[in-house]
């Protein structure tokens, strides 16, 4: 008579070999349901680090822009009054004790030149009058500014560049046509870099284009 002990034995290996393939197959599934959450949790963070740095950075410029407002913008004064330069449309204030004009760009130069106008002749003319008469002992720095738009149509290549042309050009017409001493004077183009407003609207692009004259006592 047949031996019925070895199918059962094969059957029930095989029975064994199954249910150890379907765990096999079912540890798999998890890991990779694992591994897809990580996956998912990973990009996450990422996305949130990505956010955070630019937030960070959006913070950054903003404060650095904020402060470079803080020390550029002179404080009007109130004791001060100079009819001269109200007349000829020149701004004045102080910084850090010191006198600011503020020659703006509209009435002083043509876009993208560095040859003065008319009207910024005449603003110089009462600038001179004003320094030879209160501060003639004094350094006078003269600092050209632009805003931040890139140049199109010019013959210079940046804002700095623009920026120092438009100061050396009133150093010129300052130390030539009105006998202020070149010797105390001190030239420099900032370009866009040190703003007086954020160059989002034209009106404070208009603020931004300006040649600065501090008055410095020695």
């Amino acid at each position: 008579m047949r031996s019925i002990h070895a199918p059962i034995a094969a059957l029930v290996c095989l029975l064994a070999s199954c249910v150890s393939s379907n765990q096999y197959r079912s540890l798999l599934e998890d890991k990779e349901s694992e591994n897809r959450a990580l996956r998912e949790e990973r990009s996450g963070l990422k996305g949130e680090l990505n956010d955070a740095n630019f937030q960070k950075e959006s913070l950054e410029n903003a404060l650095a822009e904020a402060n470079a407002k803080l020390l550029a913008t002179p404080e009007k004064s109130s004791t001060q009054s100079f009819p001269g330069l109200d007349e000829a449309g020149v701004g004045y204030g102080t910084r850090d004790g010191n006198l600011v004009l503020t020659i703006p760009t509209e009435i002083s130069f043509p876009s993208g030149k560095a040859e003065l106008s008319k009207s910024g002749q005449n603003a110089l003319k009462a600038v001179a009058k004003t320094l030879s008469a209160q501060y003639q002992d004094a350094e006078y720095r003269i600092e050209g500014h632009t805003d931040s738009d890139p140049i199109k149509k010019s013959k210079y290549e940046t804002n700095r560049d623009l920026s120092y042309a438009r100061a050396k050009a009133v150093l010129h017409y300052l130390v030539e046509q009105t006998g202020i001493p070149d010797d105390q004077c001190v030239v420099s183009g900032m370009g866009e870099y040190r703003p007086l407003a954020s160059n989002d609207t034209l009106a404070n692009k208009a603020k931004n284009r300006r040649v600065e004259i501090t008055v410095v006592r020695r």
